[in-house]
């Protein structure tokens, strides 16, 4: 499916649904993604929640922050409203320097959806995303798989159903055997991880749960 957020790269500037509306094949793929992450947290009351490269609408965490004893929101650019919000702490920044403010094993729930594809150098991510989540915690990932390459394409460039910009900016594409190796490198135990495909084989979900 299409990406549910942007994370920032040399030179850009703009999150994820700054500018322009998304489709309906990228709504989809959000409501996918938001399924995915439901299963795996069974309730975010009184959580610590931390979204790394939310999109500029946080969509997700607008659902939940009700629930929510702490929520941040990291993206290169984020909608007033959310920056308004004192239930929201909202850094605008790149990776990985925008998570170096937030305090080691802080979070339960440490969400990175759609964001690695974007980066040149994913691991630097991967290790924030390790030393920020809290003893008991989870990391979700979530990311464009080798046969989703295909789709998004066919999406982006022949039917206009993606925006061409976010699949342009695709840095690679990850089969669970690509991710598995590269969670390990940033410090995740194997017996954490939990790696597949999901979305149809479009997309390859991560969970690792620290098992202290």
């Amino acid at each position: 499916m299409a990406s549910s957020s942007s994370a920032d790269v040399p030179g850009r500037t703009a999150s994820y649904g700054q500018l322009r509306r998304l489709t309906p094949v990228d709504r989809f793929g959000v409501w996918l993604s938001a399924r995915a992450l439901r299963k795996h947290v069974e309730s975010f009351a009184g959580k610590h929640l931390v979204d790394v490269g939310c999109g500029y609408d946080a969509g997700f965490v607008r659902g939940v922050v009700d629930e929510l004893a702490r929520a941040v929101l990291v993206d290169v650019a984020l909608a007033p409203d959310l920056k308004a919000d004192r239930r929201i702490t909202a850094i605008e920044g790149a990776l990985p320097e925008a998570l170096a403010s937030l305090e080691d094993d802080s979070f339960d729930v440490v969400l990175c959806i759609s964001v690695l594809e974007h980066l040149l150098d994913p691991v630097s991510v991967l290790r924030e995303l390790r030393r920020i989540r809290a003893p008991g915690g989870v990391c979700l990932i979530n990311v464009p798989s080798w046969r989703g390459k295909r789709f998004l394409e066919l999406s982006a460039y022949r039917l206009g159903l993606s925006p061409p910009e976010e699949i342009d900016d695709h840095k690679t594409y990850y089969d669970p055997r690509d991710l598995w190796p590269l969670l390990v490198e940033a410090g995740f135990l194997p017996r954490e991880i939990d790696c597949y495909k999901h979305k149809f084989g479009l997309n390859t979900f991560a969970v690792c749960r620290s098992q202290q």
